[in-house]
């Protein structure tokens, strides 16, 4: 299967663009203040939505770092190769997760570190 890099950095350079705004569009504070004046079914409510949209926007966070070092391995040259063992990473596996560093063998050695 011929990998097409230039399709794959155009998803990437994509993907940066959505992260970067929903970043921007995410509300840690999610609707308010959990505390005084609110009943505590509300307080839970908003409790819970706050914690969601920092799970979200750390995910977001996490993943865009992720998107930005594939970029740079774009620049440097190395893109497609696995960071760990050096050898080429799976055409199939740089389709499906286009920012990954690892080949499959170090991504499963990484699992069960």
């Amino acid at each position: 299967m011929a990998v097409k890099y230039d399709q794959l950095k155009r998803q990437l350079i994509s993907e940066k663009s959505r992260l970067e705004q929903e970043l921007n569009g995410i509300s840690e504070a999610a609707g308010g203040s959990v505390g005084y004046g609110n009943h505590m079914a509300d307080d839970a409510t908003m409790a819970h939505e706050q914690t969601k949209a920092v799970a979200v926007k750390e995910n977001a966070r996490l993943m865009l770092v992720q998107v930005n070092e594939a970029l740079e391995r774009f620049e440097e040259g190395t893109f497609g190769v696995c960071v760990d063992c050096g050898h080429s990473i799976d055409p199939a596996r740089l389709k499906a997760i286009p920012y990954t560093a690892l080949c499959i063998h170090c991504a499963q050695g990484q699992k069960r570190r």
